[in-house]
């Protein structure tokens, strides 16, 4: 059963686009995706709220988030998450992710 967590990064001034930019260039982005058991891990910008940068991040269970969070690389990233003075914002969602049958007829499919 899969774990997603979606992180809100909230910042002022960039600081949020910042810390993305950061986070790829540093190679930290491609190690937490080589991660066994991480099935995503990817950023998005809002075009609302140019200050809020959300990350997906899945994994396959709770050891595979356990073992992410009890490694070196975490330091690091709480170290730039830190020096761009971000806040967060987390929701967690635990199952499957499927979708139930009553609500297909709401999805656009390309047919």
């Amino acid at each position: 059963m899969s774990i997603t967590v979606n992180i809100y990064y909230k910042g002022k001034n960039g600081s949020a686009r910042e810390f993305v930019r950061k986070m790829k260039e540093s190679g930290i982005v491609d190690e937490v995706r080589k991660e066994d058991g991480n099935e995503r891990y990817e950023y998005f910008f809002s075009d609302e709220d140019p200050e809020t940068v959300l990350l997906i991040d899945r994994w396959r269970d709770q050891s595979a988030l356990d073992l992410h969070h009890s490694l070196p690389l975490m330091g690091k990233i709480a170290a730039l998450r830190d020096k761009y003075d971000l806040e967060m914002i987390v929701e967690r969602f635990d199952g499957d992710g499927a979708m139930p049958e009553k609500d297909e007829k709401y999805i656009a499919r390309r047919r």
